[in-house]
């Protein structure tokens, strides 16, 4: 839990920044936090997962943009690129190279057949393609306004995420009690 709210960090001073200031103000708390946040895991020796270089590059490069230009386009497209990035690693890393990236990450704690686990890869780059095109609708439609905007980049996007995490589990849970190893249903057998 603390690891979570850790990666969060960077969202909700940018989410507490705009609701205090403006778009341009939030957008540069959050690059500072971002870069606060990389500096304090090299000092303190902790691992720097890609996520947390894939994060800090596309927080500096969008949200420098945004300054740069004084454009806000740039900083709404920011979680569409970032979950697009997300899902063509997924796709690509299966497609290319023949490595699940869902695998690598959960296959020391979770054992599934193959096919299995292509499920679960490309249903994560389904969702994260499709966060990214509802982000631009919610960005870019007319239809909501910036705060609304920001709302749904902290509230939102992070609700679809931890529902579809927990559809995910559901999901798993339920395919490794019919493919679960031998043990596990032989302990179900006995009276």
């Amino acid at each position: 839990m603390k690891k979570f709210l850790f990666d969060l960090f960077p969202l909700l001073l940018f989410f507490v920044a705009f609701k205090f200031s403006d778009i341009f103000t939030a957008t540069a708390v959050a690059i500072i936090a971002a870069v606060a946040q990389f500096i304090w895991l090299k000092a303190t020796g902790r691992a720097i997962e890609a996520t947390h270089w894939i994060n800090l590059s596309v927080i500096v490069l969008f949200g420098g943009a945004t300054l740069f230009f004084h454009n806000d386009a740039f900083i709404k497209w920011k979680p569409t690129v970032l979950y697009w990035l997300f899902g063509s690693i997924l796709v690509g890393g299966k497609l290319f190279f023949g490595r699940n990236i869902m695998q690598k990450l959960m296959g020391d704690k979770v054992s599934m057949p193959g096919p299995v686990w292509d499920k679960l890869n490309y249903s994560w780059a389904g969702f994260f393609a499709l966060s990214g095109a509802l982000n631009l609708y919610v960005a870019f439609s007319g239809h909501f306004t910036e705060s609304q905007w920001v709302n749904f980049k902290v509230f939102g996007l992070m609700a679809l995420l931890l529902v579809f995490a927990i559809a995910q589990s559901i999901w798993l849970g339920r395919h490794m009690q019919e493919d679960g190893n031998p043990a596990d249903s032989k302990s179900e057998e006995l009276p």
